[in-house]
């Protein structure tokens, strides 16, 4: 017979993370845990304070109802928690690694076999000018290839001027250079500034204004010199009609997939199918999961088969992260099999 619990568990950044939303010095996060004989299974919630959809008062409640219904099974439970996506998720995972050969390969591969590496970006948090330097040197003295960089916080001048003296010591062809707003742009300024930065001959831009004005964004993906990004559009979108609707108003250059926010790996296909049918791109991003949910996440986007450098170098942001397999190396990251899981902290043995 399967039981299940579920567990809270606070994540503790190694510095603080400067986002336009704030500084964040902890990232709560829960897992479910399910046993059926001798073996285990573990999904994580990834939950984001102030961002997430299902930021609510009955969330930990909702997380009990689905452990005392775990007989329900997978797909029923799944239905039933449209208003929880990070819930879905970890459904998904937990049922996911219960039934693997091995817990923690969901989605076994060439990457899970340690034989190929996923490209991914070197993420810059926000700060001040010296902090954000410095952070994009060591991303590209470790090899990175590809640099995303949150802007937003400190003076557009000031960000542009950073960006700026990396194109000009790096080609387009040396280093991909990517910039996520965070909603950051008033519509007013947002083409001047869209036209300053495509001068940079940057990859794109995610989310320059806030979410939720279809209108305003579909008005600067239409006219936009710089390719631009959903991401926080995507936040409590439910219904495929609904997706539709906002891929046929909007007509974005990509979308940006955090599966924990979309609905899980159900979620992110369907976001995927609707965008393919668009010739609208996409790539996946970590929602500063802890490595149980970035192994998922990244096993997950290995089975898509894209080429697009992946936001997925977000393990290595903790000081109490879980001991996993998951290496960075020159800008990819690696699963590297000698390494083994711990999972002590959490109070779970495999």
């Amino acid at each position: 017979m399967i039981t299940a619990d579920y567990k809270k568990y606070l994540l503790e950044f190694k510095q603080p993370a400067g986002t336009s939303r704030g500084i964040l010095r902890t990232k709560e996060t829960w897992f479910i845990v399910l046993r059926e004989n001798s073996k285990i299974g573990i999904g994580e919630c990834g939950l984001l304070r102030g961002l997430s959809v299902d930021d609510r008062a009955d969330y930990e409640s909702k997380l009990q109802w689905v452990c005392d219904n775990i007989t329900l099974g997978e797909e029923q439970l799944y239905k039933s928690l449209t208003q929880f996506p990070s819930i879905q998720f970890g459904v998904e995972m937990a049922f996911g690694s219960l039934q693997a050969d091995e817990p923690f390969e969901v989605f076994p591969s060439a990457f899970t076999e340690a034989r190929a590496p996923i490209a991914i970006n070197g993420l810059i948090w926000m700060g001040d000018k010296g902090f954000m330097k410095k952070q994009i040197a060591e991303k590209i003295a470790t090899g990175f290839r590809c640099i995303k960089m949150k802007i937003g916080a400190i003076d557009f001048d000031t960000e542009y001027e950073l960006l700026k003296s990396i194109r000009d010591e790096f080609s387009v062809s040396d280093i991909e250079l990517r910039v996520d707003a965070n909603g950051a742009f008033e519509y007013s300024e947002a083409l001047d500034k869209l036209d300053r930065l495509s001068k940079l001959h940057l990859h794109s831009i995610e989310q320059p204004i806030q979410a939720g004005n279809w209108d305003d964004m579909g008005d600067l993906c239409d006219q936009t010199p710089l390719p631009i990004a959903l991401d926080e559009e995507l936040i409590g979108v439910f219904t495929d009609s609904y997706k539709r609707q906002l891929l046929d108003s909007i007509r974005p250059q990509y979308i940006i997939l955090k599966p924990s926010f979309i609905g899980g790996i159900q979620g992110s296909d369907r976001w995927i199918s609707m965008a393919e049918d668009r010739d609208i791109g996409w790539w996946v991003t970590s929602a500063l999961e802890s490595n149980v949910g970035l192994n998922t996440i990244a096993q997950y986007t290995f089975s898509k088969n894209t080429t697009l450098p992946q936001g997925l170098g977000t393990g290595g942001l903790y000081t109490n992260n879980f001991p996993a397999p998951l290496e960075i190396e020159k800008g990819t990251l690696l699963y590297n099999k000698t390494q083994k899981w711990d999972l002590s902290l959490l109070g779970v043995t495999f």
